[in-house]
């Protein structure tokens, strides 16, 4: 999955892993992963790693479930936490509250402000927003379906982050962590 035209850019589209069931509507935001969350993410994040995906941005809604899941990502990557550790630079992380129930509008326009050196980002939110970015980057690409879980959907960019558009980014890989 490496050999990529250089001027060429990764988007990496997550929807956050499990988590577990609210009872109440208000406190949704702050839902923590389950245990079967925090597996699934570490596992997104290993196999990111063993496919030369490491982010150079990471874009994360603010709520608790994707911060979790970002850093269970973190530590499938690496094996320490996203703080610091023996491996590699570290990504750029931007905690987006407004990417919390956004629409994939306001998710694209999120990923248009990554800095043009960045190669790869990492866009970490909620459904039905990811799911819509995606359809709307490769129309042909996902199933009605959606992203499920802690499913990764990989786009190759041709041009800068801040020329995306319809149909601009064609899905070249999927990955969850379970069938």
């Amino acid at each position: 999955m490496t050999d990529v035209d250089p001027d060429t850019r990764t988007l990496v589209l997550l929807r956050h892993a499990k988590a577990e069931q609210g009872s109440d509507a208000a406190d949704d935001a702050e839902r923590p992963l389950s245990a079967r969350g925090y597996a699934d993410a570490a596992a997104a994040g290993a196999w990111l790693a063993h496919h030369g995906l490491l982010p150079d941005v990471v874009i994360c809604s603010a709520a608790r479930r994707t911060r979790q899941t970002w850093h269970g990502v973190a530590m499938g990557m690496t094996g320490s936490p996203p703080e610091g550790g023996p491996t590699g630079p570290r990504p750029t992380v931007r905690y987006e509250p407004g990417a919390y129930d956004a629409h994939p509008e306001e998710l694209l326009a999120l990923v248009r402000t990554v800095d043009p050196a960045a190669r790869t980002a990492l866009l970490i939110a909620h459904n039905p927003g990811i799911s819509l970015l995606s359809a709307f980057l490769d129309p042909e690409g996902l199933d009605d379906e959606g992203l499920r879980t802690a499913e990764l959907a990989v786009h190759r960019c041709p041009s800068g982050w801040a020329e995306l558009s319809r149909a601009g980014a064609p899905l070249t890989a999927r990955h969850t962590a379970r069938d």
